[in-house]
């Protein structure tokens, strides 16, 4: 009876062990993690410059690869602190980019708000996808001296515009979850940054 005993542990911790190295290895799911974030004042307002270091997960990439094209969009909001109200927002802007991969000529296409840049490799293309610089964000006008305000910044990939057959695999599956997480700083005209 005993070692009947010892061979069922050994079977269970082998079983275990096996289903273990297997969700070790399943696909993963992606984040995008924003770097820094922080808006500069410039002639024409107020610039955002920021940089998102991005891990689309496995079955996102693969995906990418096979010709499917990804959406994200960069959102980002200036609100000013009231103490008698609601928190009043100053700006909300949003902007696709849209990522594809084409085969025939092996690059990574990256477009937004009219420009389309080529990328030979993913890593490129992600660092391109992930960085904003001097993008004029706010009129010099909305921002008044003196005042508080409170900036959100976040980039995340918009599931909707997914072709219709993988918008249910986006729903269902954690592979295709990617983790967008947000980054809020409060700033005041002259004190500015993250």
């Amino acid at each position: 009876m005993p070692t009947r005993m010892v061979s069922i542990t050994h079977a269970l911790r082998n079983v275990s062990l096996t289903l273990l190295a297997l969700v070790a290895m399943s696909a993963h799911a992606g984040v995008i993690e924003p770097v820094r974030g922080q808006l500069d004042p410039t002639d024409k307002g107020y610039a955002l410059i920021s940089q998102f270091a991005i891990d689309l997960g496995s079955s996102l990439e693969d995906a990418l690869s096979r010709g499917v094209p990804l959406v994200f969009t960069l959102e980002f909001t200036i609100e000013r602190k009231r103490w008698y109200w609601f928190d009043e927002q100053i700006v909300h802007r949003t902007i696709d980019y849209r990522l594809s991969y084409n085969a025939l000529t092996q690059q990574y296409r990256l477009a937004t708000e009219g420009r389309q840049d080529s990328y030979a490799t993913l890593a490129d293309a992600l660092l391109m996808l992930g960085k904003v610089d001097g993008l004029v964000v706010a009129e010099k006008k909305a921002i008044r001296l003196g005042n508080a305000y409170t900036a959100e910044l976040r980039m995340s990939l918009d599931k909707r515009q997914l072709p219709k057959p993988f918008q249910l695999d986006a729903l269902a599956s954690k592979d295709w979850q990617v983790e967008a997480i947000p980054l809020n700083w409060q700033f005041a005209p002259g004190v500015v940054g993250r």
